[in-house]
């Protein structure tokens, strides 16, 4: 099994790469979906997320409200700190479940770990191979601001949040520049598969 680590900025186009890896033959386990997935109603992260931040961040049917909890949290680094130390520890153990998943159902796997936060959370560095899709930051506040619907302020603290380019780049053995058109981000996808293929 090949253990490929892909991380990115907010609006990088992580989730294309992630995509394109997808369609050919990789096994993807996406830490957004997890981390959807242990805040669920009823979890112990969920309620540990109320305890810390107050019960205004749950919805009236018991669901996390996300937009509740972004308020408390981005631009706040003690606060959003404090809810990474709830949270990536359960992300991890669930991560390495599905790791252990995909190398069972097939010794040859090329498994691909979509992961925000590499760089925020350190990972345990058991990657074989660490890619890094990169835009430059203006590009992704107008991708946040355009596509997603935040105010300009909005995008810019998510942006702000997260790691910077340059501690993000130095984790890479592989940057995809996806500041170009589709046809340009495919083609660098095609030679990291190309890449990984042939190990």
């Amino acid at each position: 099994m090949t253990l490929l680590a892909l991380t990115g900025g907010i609006a990088s186009g992580k989730s294309t790469i992630s995509r394109i890896l997808a369609e050919k033959g990789a096994v993807i386990v996406d830490a957004d979906a997890i981390v959807r997935e242990v805040q669920a109603p009823g979890s112990p992260v969920l309620a540990a997320i109320a305890a810390e931040f107050g019960p205004e961040v749950l919805r009236p049917d018991g669901s996390l409200d996300r937009p509740a909890l972004g308020a408390r949290v981005f631009g706040h680094p003690e606060r959003l700190a404090a809810l990474n130390a709830l949270v990536h520890p359960a992300v991890r153990e669930e991560s390495q479940r599905r790791f252990r998943a995909a190398l069972s159902a097939d010794p040859g796997a090329l498994v691909v770990y979509d992961v925000p936060l590499l760089a925020e959370s350190r990972g345990t560095g058991e990657w074989d191979l660490v890619v890094v899709a990169h835009a430059p930051a203006e590009l992704r506040v107008r991708r946040l601001v355009d596509h997603r619907g935040l105010s300009e302020a909005e995008a810019r603290a998510r942006v702000a949040a997260q790691a910077g380019d340059d501690e993000r780049l130095a984790l890479a053995d592989v940057v995809i520049d996806t500041a170009g058109d589709m046809d340009a981000t495919r083609r660098q996808v095609d030679e990291l598969w190309d890449r990984v293929s042939r190990d």
